[in-house]
């Protein structure tokens, strides 16, 4: 595989804390972007000197931050301390966001109704969307009785590009994605125009954390190595 021209940071064989995108004057591999795209990257340090940008990026990373405790002890070991919906509330605090979209899968229709109760507490205005608004039949976009769920009835579509229209007609200040299958999360993020981020993930066997699949990767799936059967 040519890696001379383009990042391919997830196979860098230098230790993490010795890398250029690091640690000034560290080591880069083939196609390290912190060295071999440098134009690329002056393009993207002019987009964080629009102001809003660069707030919501400084905004960003000082809620990084906060999420570990004693940062001021040497020697520095991390000690995260908030969960993730306690990073999006005080984000939105941060950003001074009133009105949340709230996008979610109607599968988890129940921790929805919660996250909307936390929301609220904390003097948010939610608008929340689920996923199979409008009630369009699979049919519609071509999906056949045999790729269906539950085959031999009617079964609704999943309607992203609704969700994300839906809040947008609402004036969202910032959206939150719960539990959208893969794809139908990213026309959210192509239709959204509120900036959006994510709570949790859709996957269906590990109880939506889909890293469980990874950290076992050595015993139970393993056979995810295995590439294509």
């Amino acid at each position: 595989m040519d890696r001379k021209n383009t990042p391919h940071c997830a196979v860098c064989e230098h230790p993490l804390h010795e890398r250029a995108c690091t640690k000034p004057k560290g080591n880069a591999a083939k196609g390290c972007p912190t060295t071999a795209s440098q134009k690329v990257l002056e393009r993207a340090r002019e987009e964080y000197n629009k102001e809003d940008v660069r707030e919501f990026a400084r905004q960003a990373s000082i809620q990084e931050g906060e999420c570990y405790s004693e940062r001021g002890k040497k020697p520095f070991l991390m000690h995260p301390v908030k969960p993730r919906i306690l990073e999006i509330i005080e984000f939105a605090g941060k950003m001074s966001y009133k009105k949340l979209g709230l996008l979610f899968c109607v599968g988890l229709a129940k921790e929805a109704s919660l996250v909307n109760v936390i929301l609220e507490h904390h003097g948010f205005n939610v608008v929340s969307v689920v996923c199979k608004a409008g009630c369009i039949p699979k049919e519609e976009i071509g999906v056949k009785e045999h790729e269906k769920i539950r085959i031999g009835g009617h079964e609704t579509m999943c309607n992203p590009i609704l969700q994300a229209m839906l809040v947008n007609e609402a004036k969202t200040d910032f959206n939150i994605l719960l539990g959208l299958c893969v794809g139908h999360d990213s026309l959210v993020f192509k239709y959204a125009e509120a900036l959006t981020t994510v709570l949790a993930v859709k996957d269906r066997v590990t109880g939506h954390n889909p890293l469980a699949a990874l950290y076992m990767i050595d015993n139970y799936y393993s056979w995810l190595k295995a590439g294509k059967s």
